[in-house]
């Protein structure tokens, strides 16, 4: 049984290949940065395991992500390297290929992408490539499979290879430092000890910290940094990374040059043209939201509110109607009935009713990031993000945590400076994710029925507006801007593949329905068992339950935003646990017999103005218990989570004081 790891480039297909080879699915998107921590399958040929690593440019890890993959390989066994190389930018990703070269460890290159390499007129020699680097090289193409399952047969023999590295002259002062370093540095199973050397040279975090705990470490530091000045004095660089740098780049200039064919010389391609429009300095961010617009068009008014209703029908209707009927048939009592029908049913199934809108959302944000559209998206914003002490790929984040607040809080992992990893972290819940949604389509369905797409876009824009004016304020205060690089893989645009799209809007989608079976289902029969009791005992009226008397603590603090009631209250303090158990909370509360008599019952309790005021503190206030989970995680400081928690809830009451009470200034 092998152990065979994935090893690349960011959105070089790493994840694509790896879904076809273990026959499991992973997340994938046509942008940098979707894998933050390493994934283990088994191979479908029961060979062994394999394991996706995040994408990196360099052994040197420059992020928290790369840190996984660099950490890997230094600590953990391993039988075989699959280095997967995007064949359309081969110069580029060689760079990581020729520093896996330098290990010990048995390899395998699979090159990927060469359809689009053939496009851009470069057709690749594998079998010289192969013959110079000293590995097998493979061409496949991971989202369709073409080739893979031959790379995959190959996999054990190549695993039990001995493999001796690739040795560069590096020149006289670096190869003489390096047999200095060679008795002080410490034995590691596949890794030479030249090759450390070398990464200490390069100021590899991993590596320094690695041989502070194994080696001698104060002498090779002197040797590293007196290494550094002989060769700063001999070749006139400006770092001896740049030097080793350059040293390299010859090594695969000279590579490319015998492997590679250029049958012709690329003109203005398909992408070049839409990113001349999509990535304009005028119309990059009125396309980007009209897009978004539609989006929300698509979800509320043209397909996801007829498919809702649908379903509501059926929830409220024959479901309702068949569970009555088995109780009655088995004689339950009151109190089991009374759960079943106003608890579970109306609590979860009021959230259910909502999944063919959430699909729908996520399947458009699936088509963004599967088509190549989420790069130039965090292209558009960087001149926004920059003037708030972010950059473009915060954006990144940001656009995931629409989705899911956990998974876009953990892809913060992928930016280099740790102050603006933690802003990104500590401002993402305020983006709104899917969680909010059965929120916002109660309430603009009650509300604002012409302008449901306008009004959920205006909440999007609000968690976003609010986000960046708070990066300002923490950057100037908390958190000091520190000086940043903004640079940004664009990849080649392409049409999503349907099978893609749907395993992409599935696997999303999923985790909701998830968690109406759970999380949204407990919270329900709670919710509906602190309603039934009271201090007068079981099957006491609403209004003289526990669920009122805890309400009824937290309303005069809400009614200043427009929305003092116990009802309200009970409501967004269950929400913490998950967004959706607000909707579960009002519909057993309400006791609605469906979505017509709910809304009914909404516009005699508020107005559209104290509607938009919740709508907005939904939004707003405090992250639900897994993404609290997910920031102590990421930050490892209580400090930062508790920072979190309250500023986001002092935020978002006085933006609401301000929504409420200047709109009933303005006459709204």
């Amino acid at each position: 049984m092998i152990r065979a790891a994935l090893v690349g480039n960011p959105n070089t297909g790493k994840t694509s290949l790896f879904n076809v080879l273990t026959g499991s699915y992973e997340y994938v998107g046509n942008w940098a940065g979707v894998t933050v921590e390493k994934k283990v399958g088994q191979l479908k040929n029961k060979l062994g395991t394999l394991i996706d690593l995040p994408g990196i440019y360099s052994t040197s890890p420059l992020t928290r992500d790369e840190g996984v993959a660099s950490q890997f390989l230094l600590t953990e066994p391993c039988d075989l390297l699959v280095n997967i190389v995007d064949a359309s930018q081969l110069e580029r990703n060689l760079y990581l290929t020729l520093q896996l070269l330098e290990l010990e460890i048995p390899m395998v290159i699979g090159l990927n992408m060469t359809d689009v390499a053939a496009g851009r007129g470069q057709l690749i020699d594998e079998r010289k490539l192969a013959e110079l680097m000293q590995v097998p090289v493979f061409p496949i193409v991971a989202r369709t499979g073409k080739g893979c399952s031959e790379l995959s047969s190959k996999l054990a023999s190549t695993a039990e290879r001995t493999r001796r590295p690739i040795v560069l002259d590096y020149g006289p002062a670096i190869e003489e430092a390096l047999k200095k370093m060679e008795p002080l540095l410490p034995a590691k199973p596949g890794i030479p000890k030249r090759w450390l050397g070398l990464q200490l040279l390069e100021q590899n975090p991993v590596v320094q910290e690695l041989l502070k705990a194994e080696s001698e470490y104060e002498p090779l530091q002197q040797l590293a940094q007196e290494t550094e000045n002989a060769v700063l004095l001999q070749y006139h660089v400006k770092s001896i990374t740049t030097y080793i740098r350059h040293v390299r780049s010859g090594f695969i200039g000279a590579l490319i040059k015998k492997s590679v064919l250029k049958t012709k010389r690329s003109g203005i391609t398909f992408t070049d043209r839409v990113d001349r429009l999509v990535t304009n300095k005028v119309l990059g961010l009125p396309i980007f939201l009209a897009f978004m617009y539609l989006t929300f068009k698509l979800t509320f008014d043209w397909l996801g509110t007829p498919l809702s209703d649908l379903l509501d029908g059926f929830l409220t209707g024959p479901l309702t109607d068949w569970l009555t009927t088995a109780l009655d048939a088995i004689n339950a009592s009151d109190l089991l009935h009374a759960l079943v029908i106003d608890g579970i049913v109306a609590g979860v199934g009021g959230v259910l009713v909502f999944v063919p809108q959430i699909f729908i959302l996520f399947l458009v944000i699936s088509f963004i990031e599967d088509s190549g559209y989420m790069a130039r998206v965090t292209m558009v914003m960087d001149k926004v993000m920059e003037a708030v002490g972010l950059n473009g790929k915060a954006f990144i984040p940001m656009i995931i945590g629409f989705g899911c607040n956990v998974p876009g809080v953990m892809a913060a992992r992928t930016i280099e400076q740790p102050r603006e990893r933690l802003l990104t972290t500590l401002l993402l819940p305020l983006m709104s994710c899917s969680a909010r949604l059965p929120v916002y389509s109660v309430f603009v369905a009650a509300f604002f029925v012409g302008q449901q797409a306008l009004v959920v876009l205006s909440l999007y824009v609000l968690g976003i507006v609010v986000a960046l004016a708070l990066a300002k304020l923490f950057t100037k205060t908390l958190l000091r801007h520190e000086e940043s690089m903004f640079i940004v893989e664009l990849p080649p645009y392409r049409v999503p593949q349907f099978q893609a799209l749907f395993r992409n809007t599935w696997e999303k989608g999923k985790g909701f329905v998830k968690k109406a079976g759970t999380m949204i289902f407990g919270g329900s029969v709670a919710i509906w068992l602190l309603g039934y009791m009271g201090p007068g005992g079981f099957g006491v009226e609403m209004n003289d339950s526990f669920l009122s008397y805890i309400g009824r603590g937290i309303a005069p603090l809400l009614a200043p935003i427009g929305f003092g009631t116990w009802e309200a209250g009970s409501s967004l303090l269950v929400g913490f646990l998950a967004k959706e158990v607000v909707v579960s909370a009002m519909n057993i509360i309400y006791a609605a017999p469906d979505d017509a008599a709910f809304n009914g019952i909404l516009s005699q309790v508020f107005t559209p103005l104290q509607a938009y005021s919740f709508m907005a503190f939904v939004l707003l206030y405090v992250p639900c218990l897994a993404t609290v989970g997910t920031i102590k995680k990421e930050t490892m400081s209580s400090k930062w989570t508790w920072f979190s928690i309250g500023y986001s809830l002092v935020i978002a009451y006085i933006i609401c004081l301000i929504i409420y009470q200047g709109g009933k200034l303005l006459g709204f």
